[in-house]
Order: C-alpha cells, then sequence, then structure tokens
C-alpha cells in the first residue's frame, strides 16, 4: 500500500516532503466541500458512485465530461443535482436533429425601435451547461458547441463574448439507439476530460431507487454547499498538487502505448489501434490525478491516482481499426491491457 508520495526528484521545484505536508494542509481545508457535495447530490442521486466521482473529478480539474449509457441511469439527474449543489447558474439544451446553432450560442435580433441589432444569448451562457443527448444535434451545432468548450468563448455575428467562470460542459449520450443520431467529430470527443460509461444499479441500489420513488412526503431538498470562489480557489490547488518524475515518465508511457503498443511488448494492439490518444490525453491524466489526489486531501500523486482515471481519460481517445471491430474488440479491452502491462512506478 502506498502512503508516502515519492521522493522529489533532485531537479524537482519542490524542496521536499515539508512542502508537501504544507500543501496537504492547505487541501485539508479547501477540499472540505467535497464529502458534503457527495452527500447532497446522494439525497437524489442512489448508488451511481463512481458517476458523481467522475463528475468532481471533471469540475475540480476544469474538463469537460461525456457520459454514456443507456436511458433511465440518471445520468440527467445527477448532473442537475450537482448544479443545484454548487451555487451556480445551470441551463439544460436537448440536443435533436433540427437543433440550429443560434438555438445554443444565441444570435443578433433587429430592435426596431433603436433600429439596431442587439444579442440575444443563449443557453450557452450559464456556468454548468447539460448538452442532454448530444449526439443527436448535425455537425453545424457541434462546431459552434467545439468553440464555447475549447476557448471558453462564443462567436455571435463579428462579436466574441466570453463565458462564465466556471464554464462546463456535461453531456450526456445514449449508445443503443443510433436512428437519428450523428457520430461526434473526434475533435469535439477530444475536448472531452472525461468519458464515464455508465451501467445498471445493483439490486440493492435499485430496491433503495423504488423506495425513494414511491415514498409519500415531499422530496429532499438540495442545498448549495461550495461557492464559485472556492471552487475556483480548489482548482488552482489541485495544479499546485505534487507530481513526481517518475508518475510523469509512467502516464507519458501510457498515452504513448496507445499509440506505438509495440515498443511496450504489446505488438498484438498495433492491428487493432487506428490511431492512439493526443497530447490531450497526456495533460488530462496528469489533472485528473491531481483532482483525484486532491479529493482524498493528499499534496501528492501516486500512481493509483493515474489508473484510476486512466479509462475515464483514455477510451473515448483510442480509434479502433476495421479488424477491432470486426473481432468486438472495444476500447475498454485495450486500455486494460495496457494498464496491465505497463510497468508501475
Amino acid at each position: 500500500m502506498e502512503s508516502q508520495p515519492l521522493a522529489p526528484s533532485a531537479d524537482s521545484s519542490n524542496t521536499g516532503h515539508a512542502d508537501i505536508q504544507a500543501l496537504t494542509e492547505r487541501i485539508v481545508l479547501a477540499s472540505s466541500f467535497v464529502e458534503p457535495l457527495r452527500h447532497e447530490v446522494g439525497k437524489v442521486v442512489v448508488g451511481q458512485k463512481g458517476m458523481v466521482d467522475t463528475l468532481l473529478i471533471g469540475l475540480l480539474a476544469d474538463g469537460h465530461v461525456l457520459l454514456e449509457g443507456v436511458p433511465g441511469l440518471a445520468k440527467t439527474l445527477a448532473i442537475q443535482t450537482l448544479s443545484q449543489a454548487v451555487a451556480v447558474d445551470f441551463s439544460r439544451i436537448q440536443f435533436t436533429p433540427d437543433l440550429l446553432p443560434a438555438d445554443v450560442v444565441g444570435t443578433m435580433i433587429y430592435n426596431q425601435k433603436e433600429e439596431a441589432f442587439s444579442v440575444s444569448r443563449g443557453p450557452i451562457f450559464a456556468h454548468f451547461v447539460l448538452a442532454d443527448e448530444i449526439n443527436r444535434a448535425p455537425a453545424k451545432v457541434q462546431s459552434a458547441l467545439l468553440e464555447a468548450m475549447q476557448e471558453r468563448q462564443v462567436t455571435i455575428g463579428s462579436e466574441t463574448f466570453p463565458l462564465p467562470n466556471p464554464f462546463l460542459v456535461l453531456a450526456t449520450q445514449n449508445p443503443v439507439e443510433q436512428e437519428g443520431t450523428y457520430p461526434l467529430p473526434e475533435a469535439q470527443v477530444d475536448r472531452f476530460l472525461l468519458k464515464a460509461v455508465i451501467d445498471y444499479p445493483s439490486p440493492e441500489e435499485e430496491q433503495n431507487i423504488l423506495r425513494a420513488q414511491v415514498a409519500a412526503g415531499p422530496k429532499p431538498k438540495l442545498l448549495p454547499v461550495v461557492k464559485p470562489d472556492a471552487l475556483l480557489n480548489a482548482r488552482e490547488l489541485v495544479r499546485e498538487v505534487y507530481m513526481d518524475e517518475k508518475v510523469e515518465r509512467y502516464i507519458v508511457q501510457l498515452v504513448h502505448a496507445t499509440r506505438r503498443p509495440e515498443n511496450q511488448g504489446m505488438g498484438h494492439l498495433a492491428p487493432l489501434i487506428g490511431f492512439g490518444a493526443s497530447p490531450r490525453a497526456t495533460i488530462g491524466l496528469a489533472l485528473a490525478g491531481k483532482a483525484r489526489a486532491f479529493m482524498s486531501q493528499r499534496g501528492y500523486v501516486i500512481p493509483e491516482d493515474i489508473r484510476a482515471v486512466a479509462m475515464d481519460v483514455l477510451r473515448h481517445r483510442i480509434g479502433l481499426t476495421f479488424e477491432a471491430e470486426a473481432e468486438e474488440i472495444r476500447q475498454e479491452q485495450i486500455v486494460t491491457e495496457i494498464l496491465d502491462q505497463v510497468q508501475v512506478p
């Protein structure tokens, strides 16, 4: 069991364990909202701890999150509940095949009295934006959303408007029903820090869901437990979490194994991988690992942090060949094998 940080490297900017201890003490104070946030979300969302933690990691690492699962698994409910527990503005966009870019970002409206155009802002101007069934909208809508996700700004007419801070796109998609859906462009998929695949609840959790939904009386009232300023401060601390050079090399080896698996002794994976993870995956693994350490009230990253987030960071960034699809091999199998084969520091 790893309970101590890896020793700081000689060329590290950290001065040693004393600095890490001081940082850990700051993190313990700054992360005090994590458990109350879990508790508030848990009032409404039964089970699905993994999904809730994925949303929290995205929140702390300042990265967009894509949730995939069949209908009825509380994806939308979890995102709505999280926005209520964080004192931020929230908007929901139901993606449909007839959606237009103006329906998302807004448009210019002509004012007859003033004989001039004015900007009518769309639902994208919120702290948390729920893109429900994101794969149902056509390419023009996705391109408008892409600017918001990457640049944190929106262009309407000839003007550019910054989006609020924090800004987070939390998207859902249904992997089963493909009629009337559009595959997301690879460039957009890559902008999601995490992609979580949501599974069915256990029998015990489903019984609790049943009791909660059919019980008489008022529904649980949610209280905001963290304000935007505290969240932004937490994000700054997440970036300060210490990461040893050995962990950095481990991250790079994992990502490079998705591109050149033969260099890691996994040549049999090469015909199955059309393209590997981009450098965004390297950055994403580091940030998500630091966010997980922050949630564990640690001032340093351990390899287990990276392994815990690797599946959600990598699964959507690996392209499969026709051979892999013919053999019904999924990205999750490739990531699992890479995690098993790449040596842990």
